[in-house]
């Protein structure tokens, strides 16, 4: 691309009234208000109109320091508009002097730095202006007075319109777009086009190119066998790898808002391949994409066709009274409520608990927290409470929206404007594979936990016909949480480690790990990246302490899960020679056909 020919120097336009100064700030809001001050800078040349205009538009939203039911500290906006005026002027001064050294620099975020931002000098202005602009009404966002909830609505809703109103989502503004487009000689485009309407198809964004993986063929592939099935779940029993193996079987309850294929994507990051070659007999539930005929399941039934039924297998067929028990996210949930149902009910069927990035404790639920509220879950009750699906697509698209530049407008840039196939990347995958929810079950799940966080409070509600009180669990337990969990966010997995009371002290093992929800979790030790934090004892009251005294360590958390989790093993056995038994044989090799159904 030419470079922009460079403005004349002499060229100007009357200065704008200046911004007043902050010792009569009050005054100076009402003021910058009313008549907003085009930005300008003493000598620097003027901006140009469009600039102007962006600057009008967005002080006429705050008159009196004001945006429609909420409060910005007059003082407060006034520093803002003087450093932003101070700022821009001096972005417009180096545009115009384009041999300035900030003008030829690299533009520091990854949207821009493809050398053809660099090259266009009007590019690489509509770059700088655009984060420039970004970083004020983020700063403006943050400057909301009102309470916790109302702010961090604010900061989403404003975060979205950043990131969607970047140039680089624009053919008209992104020059690595067009120079694609010329080098293609329109290919580029048509090619887009053509990935765009296929993903309105879909009705979502392509993340990665979904025709090279199949399930069972190139993910989910460890040996195993569906030993039992119901309405609801598969269960899996996998291949011993060990010609021994510890006594008691190992349960794992995966999330049923996604398949459970996370732990088993490829054999050098597989969680599943890892729990066997450390002698334990895995068995692994597989829920159900629901669909019309699952439309009206409920809570209760997820408790009891899922973990509880799911318990009584692994016991019939090892002929063990206790497992070992592992919930994974909203699994860990689903696992923790069922534990509480059968004490309630005089049953003590886990020797361990583990828990991996999982609620049971909702008081901080994070940036989730700004999607519910008293009359979003009404709404969910009175569209899906007596039956229908929530759509695992609408899920997904939520779950995307959180991190918005990495996992929408990338590629909205990559498929459409640059027409591009996305690239081949089984995580991804993984994330596209949506699973729905049972409308029933969705609504009592946001009002139980999210909305009003009963299941810490001892017979708040009452499932499969007995009050839930988590003080009944009394089991060793074990809880991983991820440092930059962004959706179960690591102090609230350590309040939710704390709220299992009823385990003696000392019994709770809390660790820390590096990174976030999926990456931190799924963390070979084979690969032996990042670190961990752990300690032993009872835990402190405030996360903060727990940190400040912990142990910091290098790789993967899994080895020192398996050490711990040996302690149950209940001695050890001849490895099983098959799968299930004579009232449980195998059904279907695993990954089963629960987990290829499609939302």
């Amino acid at each position: 691309m030419e470079q922009v020919r460079k403005p004349a120097r002499k060229r100007s336009t009357p200065a704008a009234k200046s911004v007043p100064a902050a010792a009569d700030a009050p005054a100076a809001a009402a003021a910058a208000a009313h008549r907003p001050a085009a930005p300008t800078t003493g000598d620097v040349p003027a901006l140009p109109a469009p600039w102007i205009d962006w600057w009008n538009a967005i002080s006429g939203t705050l008159q009196h320091g004001q945006m429609p039911g909420l409060t910005i500290s007059p003082e407060r906006l006034v520093a803002l508009q003087q450093d932003y005026v101070q700022r821009m002027g001096k972005l417009w001064a180096e545009f115009v002097d384009q041999d300035h050294a900030t003008a030829a620099s690299p533009i520091k975020d990854n949207r821009f730095a493809d050398p053809a931002w660099q090259k266009s000098s009007l590019s690489a202005f509509t770059a700088r202006a655009y984060l420039l602009n970004a970083e004020f009404m983020n700063a403006l966002a943050a400057s909301v007075e009102a309470d916790p909830k109302t702010r961090a609505r604010v900061r989403f809703a404003v975060s979205q319109w950043i990131d969607a109103a970047s140039p680089s989502n624009f053919l008209a503004l992104n020059p690595a777009a067009q120079q694609r487009l010329l080098e293609t000689r329109g290919e580029s485009l048509a090619a887009g086009l053509k990935n765009l309407l296929d993903d309105l198809g879909k009705g979502k964004i392509s993340q990665t190119d979904e025709a090279a993986f199949e399930v069972g063929r190139n993910v989910a592939v460890s040996e195993g066998a569906v030993v039992f099935e119901n309405r609801l779940i598969q269960l899996i029993q996998y291949k011993p790898r060990t010609a021994t193996v510890r006594a008691r079987p190992f349960l794992l309850v995966p999330p049923c808002i996604n398949k459970f294929y996370i732990l088993d994507l490829q054999p050098e990051n597989s969680f599943v391949k890892y729990c066997v070659e450390q002698g334990n007999t895995l068995f692994v539930v597989s829920w159900k994409n629901p669909h019309e005929a699952e439309a009206t399941l409920t809570w209760d039934d997820y408790l009891e066709l899922g973990p509880i039924a799911a318990i009584r297998a692994v016991q019939e067929i090892s002929g063990q009274d206790k497992i070992n028990a592992l919930g994974f996210c909203v699994g860990g949930t689903i696992i923790v409520t069922a534990l509480a149902v059968l004490a309630a009910l005089g049953e003590e069927p886990a020797a361990s608990l583990t828990l991996l990035t999982a609620l049971v404790d909702f008081s901080d639920t994070g940036i989730l927290d700004i999607f519910v509220d008293e009359a979003h879950v009404a709404m969910r009750e009175q569209a899906l409470g007596h039956g229908g699906l929530m759509p695992g697509r609408d899920l997904s698209n939520t779950f995307s929206s959180l991190r918005a530049n990495d996992l929408v407008w990338n590629y909205v840039v990559n498929n459409y404007l640059e027409g591009k196939r996305p690239p081949v990347f089984d995580l991804l995958y993984w994330n596209g594979d949506s699973t729905n929810l049972p409308g029933p079950m969705y609504a009592w799940y946001l009002r139980n936990t999210y909305l009003e966080n009963n299941l810490v409070k001892p017979n708040k509600v009452t499932c499969c016909g007995v009050g839930v009180d988590l003080r009944r669990i009394r089991i060793p337990t074990y809880v991983f949480a991820a440092r930059e969990d962004h959706i179960v966010t690591w102090p609230a997995a350590y309040a939710s480690a704390r709220a299992l009371t009823g385990v003696p002290d000392g019994e709770v093992r809390f660790t820390l790990g590096a990174s976030g929800h999926i990456a931190g979790t799924i963390n070979p030790p084979s690969k032996n990246r990042r670190n961990y934090w752990t300690a032993t004892g009872a835990l402190p009251v405030r996360a903060e302490d727990w940190l400040a005294k912990a142990e910091e360590r290098p790789g993967s958390w899994w080895g020192d899960w398996d050490r711990w989790l040996s302690r149950f093993g209940g001695g050890t056995v001849a490895a099983p020679a098959g799968y299930g038994d004579a009232r449980h044989p195998a059904l279907e090799p695993a990954p089963g056909r629960y987990v290829k159904e499609k939302a």
